[in-house]
């Protein structure tokens, strides 16, 4: 059987792929690593995978996100409000949160001018333009048994899950430092993973600890090169600078290239919308944080930065939000951080790393 889909929903037949299974995303003539999940009926992607995929553009609005691709442009209204057109109909859209990516239905693309193929027999889910040259029976032959599905457990739209509110994003600024391999250790020794926002000089001194850090699958983020307010926020051209040279002495030493940005002192108030624009639109993600632990302050008094974090990490759970807690990279830091770690695991916190399809966290609401 096979389903050709366009302006509509995409239904799972339950005897072909099945309820419950994950699809790899086809986009033209690629086999991509893009998980469709299957919700009510739909599968749903990542928005930002599959803009990546695509070359969409992705803004952020004061209602929604705006997305462009190949001269047609739709917009994502905040609060499942649906999907606006060009001409302004409002069609029935849904999104969620899924381990912190923004979760759309694939028929987001048949609005932006693609066509989508579903064959259930074949396990084929595949998104195209004219660009693509195999038809869909060369692509099944092409891929075989890749295709096949992954068993997964089917989110709500809602974005309730087990994990909402109970993921905690651990991120260090202004390393790497004479004490990262110390913080390391310990991090290792809980088994915990945590994103790093690193200065470009600070890596030039300690290689070897960005070397560590990227080995032992943390996520790699930007803080630019000079840390200092009147260099950084000179210019938005100034802060672009910053963020790409750091990103080049980042790939130097590792190999690897982030998205992932952190302004110095937090983007507010001096990372206002033309330094966003200048910096954002080169693909950059803005992440701030919504738990300070104010070690920074405190430096040595670990049980005021101990209380304050679980302070604010408590209050959070009213909300079901999910914690992203700026540390230092830092002596002091060290002497708290072990505590911290034992107490969120007692109360059934799991940690992951901040990654570039993640839907940004920032005090602007800036969802780039």
């Amino acid at each position: 059987m096979s389903l050709f889909v366009c302006f509509g929903v995409l239904y799972t037949p339950a005897s072909a792929a099945g309820a419950g299974v994950s699809l790899k995303l086809g986009v033209n003539d690629k086999l991509t690593e893009i998980e469709a999940v299957p919700v009510q009926g739909s599968y749903y992607i990542p928005l930002r995978a599959l803009s990546t995929e695509l070359n969409w553009t992705i803004t952020g609005q004061t209602d929604g996100i705006a997305v462009a691709a190949g001269g047609k442009s739709a917009r994502l209204l905040n609060n499942n409000g649906g999907l606006k057109l060009q001409d302004g109909t409002v069609v029935p859209v849904d999104s969620f949160l899924r381990n912190g990516s923004l979760m759309v239905p694939v028929k987001i693309s048949s609005y932006l001018g693609y066509s989508i193929t579903f064959q259930g027999d074949k396990y084929l889910l595949r998104v195209r333009d004219a660009s693509a040259a195999l038809s869909d029976k060369a692509f099944v032959e092409k891929y075989g048994d890749k295709l096949k599905p992954q068993a997964v457990s089917t989110p709500a739209p809602s974005g309730d899950n087990a994990v909402k509110g109970r993921t905690l994003y651990l991120t260090f600024d202004d390393g790497p430092s004479a004490t990262t391999a110390q913080l390391l250790d310990i991090l290792d020794k809980y088994e915990v993973k945590a994103t790093f926002f690193m200065l470009g000089p600070n890596m030039n001194r300690y290689p070897a600890q960005v070397k560590r850090t990227q080995k032992n699958g943390h996520g790699l983020g930007l803080h630019g090169m000079t840390h200092r307010k009147e260099k950084f926020y000179a210019s938005p051209a100034a802060a672009l600078a910053e963020m790409t040279a750091d990103n080049a002495v980042l790939k130097k030493i590792s190999g690897a290239e982030t998205t992932l940005i952190r302004p110095p002192y937090g983007s507010k108030p001096y990372f206002t919308k033309n330094f966003r624009d200048k910096v954002l639109n080169q693909g950059y993600h803005l992440w701030d944080w919504n738990v300070d632990s104010e070690d920074w302050r405190y430096k040595e008094d670990s049980d005021k930065i101990y209380n304050s974090v679980m302070s604010q990490v408590h209050k959070l759970q009213s909300s079901k939000t999910n914690p992203v807690i700026l540390l230092h990279d830092q002596k002091a830091t060290l002497k708290v951080l072990p505590r911290l770690l034992e107490t969120f695991k007692k109360e059934g916190y799991s940690f992951a790393v901040i990654t570039k399809d993640m839907k940004p966290l920032n005090f602007w609401n800036d969802e780039r």
